[in-house]
């Protein structure tokens, strides 16, 4: 690749943090170059929910979720993918966890969650009614379609300018240069955003933040329910995952609970929610493992739960029309690695499954604050 442009901004990876970058900095009225070693979006950004789970964050992720909402809905609207301001709904089916949805109804207040009597839930959802007590709608989370959102970014901004380099690996880095395998690209401001590869790339901070691969059963299902889901769902196993929940007095009860009682869904760090498609079909996870590789193979025992679970939630058999093995980048003690290796050379990675809720938010702060150069820690 003979390339002798120099761009203003440099991105290396074309998932949902590195798509952001570039979204905000061609709104800067910035040139961008995109580098991706895949020949298209493939990896974590289309093997997820597409759920924007805003409420359920704290500290800077629930600032970037808050700040990305209105962009992704600017998004959807310019190229043309599909977008609900539909929320969330999460059902309680225990007394501990309605106390504890009824505890963070109250911190967040009405204008985020909606409580929910045992009734108005079940008007919602095509759910058993057996040992429901409530629940709460999450009114400010959005969904996207997962498959389809990422690469119509990825269209739009080349539409509007964004040069890509598909097939490209990045091979390492100088001052306002990425060496690639097609040859050097030149930019004022490098943003390396390749989620877990951030090892193979800058190898001491994944030693140091101790990053993993963190592996999940996913699947897509046709269930026959007597009226559609109208939105994600939340079970209490979401309740205990979330950390807008860490902290809160009836947290610890339900977490024991639904350990003691399902020590093999403990065993499989066991996520149940459901969001639905705009085909009608439902995607249903996921379950959780961490090593530094990815195994190739990945046991049944994680969809047997995810189908044996949603079946017994919706009373109704579940036809799985596709399976797969979803995997992020995973830390044990932080949510974002935000790097500054060299002057103008910026890694930004999130190390937990919440890159589609954090994505626009993030990368808005990061390139405002590489632009002026105000180096403001990533946990500000």
């Amino acid at each position: 690749m003979q390339n002798h442009r120099t761009y203003d901004v440099v991105i290396v990876g074309a998932g949902i943090i590195g798509l952001a970058h570039a979204y905000h900095a061609v709104n800067q009225g910035l040139s961008v170059a995109v580098i991706e070693q895949a020949d298209r979006i493939a990896g974590a950004s289309v093997q997820n929910f597409g759920h924007a789970c805003i409420t359920a964050q704290s500290g800077p992720a629930l600032r970037y979720a808050r700040a990305g909402r209105a962009h992704w809905l600017d998004l959807a609207r310019a190229a043309g993918f599909w977008a609900a301001e539909s929320g969330t709904l999460c059902v309680a089916r225990h007394d501990d966890e309605q106390a504890l949805v009824e505890e963070f109804a109250t911190l967040r207040g009405p204008d985020e969650v909606e409580l929910l009597d045992r009734h108005r839930i079940l008007e919602q959802l095509p759910i058993r009614a057996e040992g429901v007590t409530g629940g709460m709608h999450l009114r400010n989370d959005i969904q996207v379609d997962p498959r389809t959102a990422a690469p119509s970014i990825a269209t739009w901004l080349a539409g509007v300018g964004v040069d890509f380099h598909w097939r490209t690996a990045a091979a390492g880095f100088d001052r306002g240069v990425v060496h690639t395998s097609r040859g050097d690209v030149a930019g004022e401001h490098i943003f390396v955003t390749v989620n877990h590869d951030v090892d193979r790339l800058f190898p001491a901070y994944a030693d140091r933040d101790r990053l993993q691969r963190c592996r999940l059963h996913m699947l897509r299902a046709s269930l026959p329910m007597r009226f559609g889901l109208p939105a994600p769902l939340f079970t209490g196993w979401s309740l205990v995952r979330y950390s807008a929940f860490d902290g809160l007095a009836a947290k610890p009860a339900v977490r024991q609970r639904l350990h003691d009682q399902y020590p093999e869904y403990a065993a499989l760090d066991l996520h149940q929610m459901y969001t639905p498609q705009p085909d009608g079909t439902v995607l249903v996870g996921d379950t959780h493992a961490k090593d530094i590789s990815v195994s190739p193979f990945q046991s049944e025992r994680g969809f047997s739960a995810l189908i044996a679970e949603a079946e017994a939630l919706f009373g109704v058999p579940v036809t799985v029309s596709e399976r797969w093995q979803g995997v992020y980048s995973a830390a044990p003690e932080k949510e974002f690695l935000v790097e500054e290796p060299m002057p103008g050379v910026h890694v930004v990675t999130v190390t937990t499954g919440i890159g589609m809720t954090t994505s626009m938010g993030l990368a808005a702060e990061r390139v405002q604050q590489a632009l002026s150069n105000d180096a403001v820690p990533a946990t500000a």
